[in-house]
């Protein structure tokens, strides 16, 4: 693979020329640095080049930044850049076991490798200007992928659930049981403590069940934008950055249309839960509608209301009630197979099954759109991504 240099914007040519002079007497290697006819092939891994920084770091720096020649891909690698220091030849590569300094084998080896990692540290540090202007310019292409973290998100809501169900049960199932203890003092008095099991495992219960609940929304958060993506709401990195960004309504319309009554009807009823229990409980345990103070009046203690964050800015009585966590259970359990029915059945296998990264030029280029006309199509999609992303791991080019 031919030399290459980034273009840069005039004010970050310095940073090239600091990184440069930070490799000090690391140069690429040309038709005349000594090396066997073998080296390519036989040079060994040093231990000093495991202190290497990541792989990508170094990528970066020597052949985007300053242009080093990269030798390419070959079986269990990834990349190659020959190096010249002090005369003798070296690999820098990267292989399936980790990046590193390769050598032909002799007494200098790591000495001189510990040298030349030591080097291209000091030349890493310099180049961070242009590894935040790669990154910036890589999301402003939208060359990037989403990561997905559905599949673990939606085990934890369902974790805590389960534990929250059987807390339930337990204290359902003991609320009869009473643990009387007598005991007496020095003096020969005596007395009596009692206790109610189930009052302690109803508390645990509660807090279990507003855990799954805190789980389950963000969870939603996050599948919804990717949803969004395979259905083509959102194009670009900036667009999902946003969406990111958005309240949980915004969200929930990137994967839904509401003008469908059911899911017009899990929407009113999932955006309560999430007003009575997120809104207030999440932000300052104040209780689902507010109720933050309890105003000193004629009749007694009166809750008073916070103001709401969106329209009236005013104060309100209220009234404490309990949050009732089995109907919010009832309407995520109703949610969940609706948000894999019809069209967004096929979302799914990608996003929750196959536990895939949304790859935004795939979203901008129609690949999506296609994939999603169908539960096969899909299939067949993901299990190509599968086994591409299964040769890029395993370097089997």
């Amino acid at each position: 693979m031919p030399a290459k240099r980034h273009p840069l914007p005039p004010e970050l040519e310095g940073v090239r020329e600091k990184a440069r002079r930070a490799l000090g007497p690391v140069s690429p290697a040309t038709e005349n640095t000594p090396a066997d006819k073998d080296f390519l092939f036989k040079a060994r891994r040093t231990g000093a080049g495991r202190k290497l920084p990541p792989q990508h770091l170094v990528y970066f720096v020597l052949a985007d930044l300053l242009g080093f020649r990269d030798l390419g891909r070959f079986e269990k690698l990834a990349w190659s850049i020959p190096l010249e220091f002090n005369g003798r030849a070296f690999l820098v590569e990267h292989r399936k076991f980790g990046v590193g300094v390769f050598a032909a084998g002799g007494e200098r080896d790591e000495a001189d490798a510990a040298k030349i990692v030591n080097h291209i540290h000091k030349a890493v540090k310099a180049a961070r200007p242009f590894f935040d202007w790669l990154a910036t310019k890589a999301v402003e292409d939208s060359a990037v992928n989403v990561r997905n973290n559905s599949a673990s998100l939606f085990e934890r809501f369902e974790y805590l659930r389960d534990l929250y169900l059987g807390k339930a049960e337990e204290a359902e199932k003991r609320k009869g049981e009473r643990n009387v203890t007598s005991e007496t003092d020095k003096r020969g008095g005596s007395w009596q403590s009692i206790s109610y099991p189930a009052v302690r495992i109803r508390t645990e219960a509660r807090w279990l069940g507003l855990a799954a609940i805190e789980a389950f929304f963000s969870w939603t958060e996050h599948v919804l934008i990717h949803i969004g993506i395979l259905r083509g709401m959102l194009a670009s990195a900036g667009e999902v950055a946003r969406a990111a960004e958005a309240d949980w309504a915004t969200k929930f319309k990137l994967a839904f249309d509401l003008s469908d009554t059911r899911s017009k009807e899990l929407y009113d009823e999932l955006l309560g839960v999430r007003k009575e229990l997120r809104n207030f409980v999440a932000h300052g345990s104040f209780g689902k509608g507010g109720e933050a103070f309890d105003f000193h009046s004629s009749a007694g203690a009166v809750p008073v209301r916070l103001p709401d964050p969106i329209g009236s800015r005013t104060f309100s009585f209220g009234q404490s009630s309990p949050f009732d966590i089995d109907s919010a259970l009832t309407s995520i359990a109703e949610f969940i197979p609706h948000l894999w029915d019809g069209p967004r059945a096929p979302a799914k296998i990608y996003v929750q099954e196959y536990e895939l990264p949304l790859i935004m030029t795939m979203a901008r280029d129609g690949t999506y759109a296609n994939a999603m006309a169908s539960i096969e199509e899909m299939k067949g999609f993901a299990d190509h991504l599968v086994g591409a992303m299964d040769i890029a791991a395993n370097m089997d080019w």
